[in-house]
């Protein structure tokens, strides 16, 4: 028995976004409903080089199937300069619940655009009014062409708009999807008075005000991905209905870390985690739902998840690399 190699042209193919926001919405409900293990991730901190290593395990079972996974991932913020090296490198471990063979080992840095933007995928058919047309985007980096490619998996996006001081970098994006959709490049208010709104920085001083928004937008919160990053303005998330993945990563370091940590928010504001809409255990958007935020950190569950839709999709089209890493003749 072999365990399957798979690079980021491997997983960036076989990540299939129909399926993988499909696994990603079973995840959040096993999450729910209380059939996963994900304990908090935990940090090798080395400011000697200037970063750090973070763990991510997990398990969860659906009832239709269940997986395991670890994704062993980094900050290391002088690699570009440096090393010629990405600033973050993740590896995924892919695991047999059962025996614990190791099945896969992955690129963890394109699942992990993956996973992020179906998660974005199912907090917007739950949260987006069901009509919704146009999305736009605050940051133009790597991850608002995944936020894009998913959310028009649960919506007929025709419109985008998309808004970054990196002007060459919007047009890298507006090139890229103009032969699909009606982009271009515009205001964060412009953006953001689209139906579904992702905003994808890593700011720490708040840029996108109530003013910058519709009545009824649906807004995705994507960069805050650590303590003290900060996109939305207090009084916007006080006006909006809060959904969240996770109450201890998203108080501690997700969109919601600043104002919880003052006491301007306080779980009295969060109306629900992602989880508890998918089991139906509270509501989505209703007719009278304004404008809805979900704060997005990422959870480890999600990981496992995609990871098992790249798995399974690579032996299904013999793809990958097979060696044999576990003698299994012992």
């Amino acid at each position: 028995m072999n365990t399957l190699l798979l690079d980021s042209d491997d997983v960036d193919e076989f990540a299939r976004l129909s399926d993988v926001i499909d696994a990603v919405e079973q995840a959040f409900a096993a999450f729910e409903r209380g059939d996963s293990q994900m304990p908090a991730k935990s940090y090798i901190d080395l400011p000697q080089y200037n970063g750090d290593f973070r763990s991510m395990p997990a398990y969860l079972d659906t009832g239709d199937w269940d997986a395991a996974g670890l994704k062993w991932v980094n900050v290391h913020p002088d690699n570009p300069a440096d090393h010629d090296l990405p600033t973050v490198l993740g590896t995924m471990i892919y695991s047999d619940p059962e025996t614990a063979f190791p099945l896969a080992i992955m690129d963890g840095t394109t699942l992990t655009m993956k996973r992020t933007g179906a998660a974005a995928a199912v907090a917007t058919d739950y949260l987006a009014v069901a009509d919704a047309s146009s999305l736009g985007l605050v940051g133009a980096g790597v991850q608002s062409y995944t936020q894009l490619e998913a959310i028009s998996e649960v919506r007929s996006i025709e419109e985008v708009v998309v808004s970054d001081p990196d002007e060459e970098r919007v047009q890298r994006f507006v090139e890229a999807f103009a032969d699909r959709f009606d982009v271009r490049a515009g205001s964060i208010s412009e953006a953001g008075h689209c139906d579904v709104l992702s905003t994808v920085t890593p700011v720490e001083d708040p840029i996108v005000g109530l003013e910058d928004v519709g009545e009824r937008t649906h807004i995705n919160a994507i960069g805050a991905d650590a303590e003290g990053k900060h996109e939305l303005e207090d009084e916007l998330l006080g006006a909006a209905r809060i959904v969240i993945d996770d109450h201890e990563q998203c108080t501690h370091s997700g969109e919601i870390n600043v104002p919880y940590g003052e006491g301007i928010l306080t779980d009295a504001d969060i109306h629900a985690e992602i989880g508890e809409l998918v089991v139906d255990a509270a509501a989505g958007r209703t007719d009278e739902t304004g404008i809805t935020v979900f704060d997005s950190t990422g959870l480890a569950i999600q990981d496992v998840a995609a990871a098992r839709v790249v798995y399974e999709t690579a032996r299904e089209n013999d793809a990958g690399y097979g060696f044999g890493m576990i003698d299994t003749g012992q």
